[in-house]
């Protein structure tokens, strides 16, 4: 949840959640069992006690932790929300679950469309991801223009939307572009992060050796891998299917904005059950070890459409997220007393997940094309935003300001880091 004040106004940038978290992160760092809540938002105190002044919500992409809170939080706000078409159809499946409708005015923008948002001017810059339609925006006010990157990579073969356009982002180097708001996830890793294509084959060649059923546990929101596996089932003769209800609506938004290729078809996760196991190829939910989700229902067999059997294989083509190490080995640990195969993307000779966030060298080399005047690392740990501000030292970048939530970072025409100006934290939402 991201604030941009100008001119008596305010413009918020995402709106995401968090799962099975604890309210306070820092001090779980230091102090274990604190209690984790199912769902867990920023805190919009802050905004809420402004909202006559806010201006409109601009969604960049329709991961949870961009855009889940908005069903818990909108009637705080009370005001527009933009975004792309894919990113609206996601919002308005969770907005009907929910029982809200039409409530929200959601306002949909198309690529390289620039709005007048109140004070601000906003415009798309589409962008790659691992999921339609992820945007930067420039926000241009009289004050100065604000390039925010919102989550990216450069990928030229992103299965999903088209590649990475460079171009575009050079031209911002000729705009004086006065702060650059970037993506921090993988600054401390070095060279280029790997193509989402690239995942292709190390997953085909783990579903030609496999024997049994085959069971995929990724990110829900990754239509781009979701595609990717949906085309290796085709050409090894399996049927697909989708293990989870969150799988089962991304797939579905895909299919109702045309992201979804009309030759892969989707096997109802009722009918899985019925097919030999080596017919078998079904992504699920819960990666990360959630409780409730899919993966952990079939670890434990009660999962109510498919049994796995002794043979059978687990991939996981994600990453471990820090604080969900013993919720994945327990999880591990399941399937292995079943003498079930598991096989984990740190195993696998060939990539068999890529993340959807810059390394060091595609993080230098943006800073150089766009050549802001401030470098604002956000969307990291403190060890990521420092080193996302040695990445702008090192192409150039005059100056860079790093903070906590809560911090209020001034642009102009002072540049300067109030510490602690907003009251900051996190709040649990119930979920309905």
């Amino acid at each position: 949840m991201n604030l941009y004040g100008h001119a008596g106004q305010w413009l918020m940038i995402d709106c995401g959640i968090t799962f099975n978290s604890p309210l306070c992160p820092e001090a779980e760092a230091k102090t274990s069992g604190l209690h984790k809540h199912d769902v867990v938002a920023a805190d919009p105190w802050f905004i809420s006690q402004r909202k006559e002044q806010l201006a409109g919500i601009v969604i960049t992409h329709a991961h949870e932790d961009h855009i889940g809170a908005l069903p818990y939080l909108w009637r705080r706000f009370k005001c527009p929300v933009y975004t792309t078409k894919y990113t609206a159809e996601i919002l308005r499946r969770k907005l009907a679950r929910d029982g809200q409708g039409d409530n929200i005015p959601i306002i949909e923008i198309d690529s390289g469309e620039r709005v007048d948002i109140g004070e601000f001017n906003v415009e798309w810059m589409l962008i790659t991801h691992s999921l339609p339609e992820p945007h930067a925006f420039v926000i241009r006010t009289s004050a100065g223009s604000v390039f925010h990157t919102a989550d990216w990579k450069i990928d030229l073969a992103p299965v999903t939307d088209k590649p990475f356009n460079a171009h575009a982002f050079k031209l911002l180097g000729k705009q004086n572009i006065l702060a650059m708001v970037c993506d921090s996830t993988n600054a401390t890793r070095e060279g280029h992060s790997v193509s989402e294509q690239q995942c292709y084959t190390g997953l085909k060649q783990a579903v030609v050796t496999a024997t049994g059923r085959v069971v995929v546990g990724c990110f829900s929101s990754n239509i781009a891998r979701l595609i990717t596996l949906a085309k290796i089932a085709k050409e090894t003769g399996r049927y697909f299917a989708l293990f989870g209800r969150s799988l089962q609506n991304t797939v579905g938004a895909a299919k109702a904005t045309g992201h979804w290729p009309d030759d892969l078809p989707v096997l109802d996760a009722f009918n899985a059950g019925y097919l030999l196991p080596q017919e078998v190829l079904a992504v699920a939910t819960g990666s990360q070890g959630e409780p409730r989700a899919a993966l952990n229902q079939l670890a434990k067999d009660t999962y109510r459409n498919v049994s796995l059997d002794e043979g059978d294989l687990v991939i996981f083509s994600s990453i471990v997220i820090p604080g969900n190490e013993t919720s994945i080995e327990n999880l591990l640990k399941a399937y292995k007393a079943r003498k079930i195969h598991t096989l984990m993307a740190d195993d696998s000779e060939l990539p068999i997940h890529a993340s959807g966030h810059p390394c060091q060298e595609e993080l230098k080399q943006m800073y150089e094309w766009v050549r802001p005047q401030i470098a604002v690392p956000t969307h990291g740990e403190a060890e990521h935003l420092e080193a996302n501000a040695e990445m702008a030292r090192l192409s150039h970048v005059p100056r860079s300001l790093t903070g906590l939530n809560g911090d209020l970072f001034k642009l102009a025409p002072e540049v300067k880091v109030v510490k602690q100006a907003v009251k900051a934290g996190r709040i649990a939402l119930q979920q309905s």
